[in-house]
């Protein structure tokens, strides 16, 4: 069974970091989705900020030049409001809980009218988005779609776009990652070897990612990426309401 799951972790991270390297989201909803299914919250929770930080670090990595630091740093400001907010409170969330708040998140960025989110370049917006986004990953374990909103009027391109928020989202996984291993103690609750396959995969599909993100045009970024999020929103909400009506 061991084997086996090792196998399933190692095509999902791959998978699912080639999707993120493409689109810039959408693969961590679907890792999410697979690991709360055959594991503890906080230790899916660990296993997934392992990968995602890494697929996200290093397509920051990738994409280096398109970063825009400024943007960046500010982000950090509301990651570390968000990690102290946490910190005080103490929440770990269930699995009926992951599964809705992960169907809600692609809804919530189609929904909410886009004037009244203010763009990652305009005043006090990044930290607006490093505050919000670093809350969901505590509470879903992704934010890719709501951080979306963030930079959806922004005059930034596909590639701009892609490495800054693989940038903010670095850090916000490590945040996560630290919040759960220390919520259980000191204890990550997930297999040594799983992490370096999590580590490996989602270099290798990242890597991969990069070859498709350069066919695509913006247009073709933009429209594919809101149809593929709100259809996997739709299956975890589904998902997460029969949880939570047969507990």
């Amino acid at each position: 069974m061991q084997i086996g799951f090792f196998a399933v972790l190692a095509l999902s991270v791959l998978g699912t970091s080639f999707l993120s390297g493409v689109f810039g989201m959408a693969g961590g909803m679907v890792l999410m989705g697979i690991l709360i299914a055959v594991l503890p919250v906080s230790a899916a929770m660990v296993l997934h900020g392992t990968a995602q930080m890494t697929s996200n670090g290093w397509r920051a990595v990738l994409w280096r030049r398109n970063i825009d630091f400024r943007i960046f740093g500010r982000y950090i400001v509301g990651l570390l409001a968000a990690g102290l907010l946490f910190t005080f409170i103490g929440f770990v969330p269930d699995r009926a809980v992951v599964l809705i708040s992960l169907g809600i998140i692609p809804f919530l960025a189609v929904l909410v009218p886009a004037r009244f989110v203010p763009q990652a370049s305009s005043r006090l917006g990044a930290e607006a988005c490093g505050f919000v986004n670093t809350c969901m990953q505590f509470i879903a374990g992704v934010s890719g779609p709501l951080l979306d909103v963030f930079f959806v009027r922004s005059h930034m391109d596909r590639r701009s776009v892609v490495a800054t928020k693989a940038a903010c989202q670095t850090l916000s996984h490590l945040a996560k990652l630290i919040y759960f291993t220390h919520a259980m103690g000191g204890d990550s609750g997930a297999d040594e070897i799983a992490m370096v396959i999590a580590v490996v995969m989602a270099i290798a599909g990242t890597t991969l990612s990069k070859f498709v993100l350069e066919k695509l045009t913006d247009h073709q970024f933009r429209r594919w990426t809101q149809w593929i999020v709100v259809s996997i929103g739709a299956v975890y909400l589904t998902q997460g309401l029969y949880v939570l009506a047969t507990r």
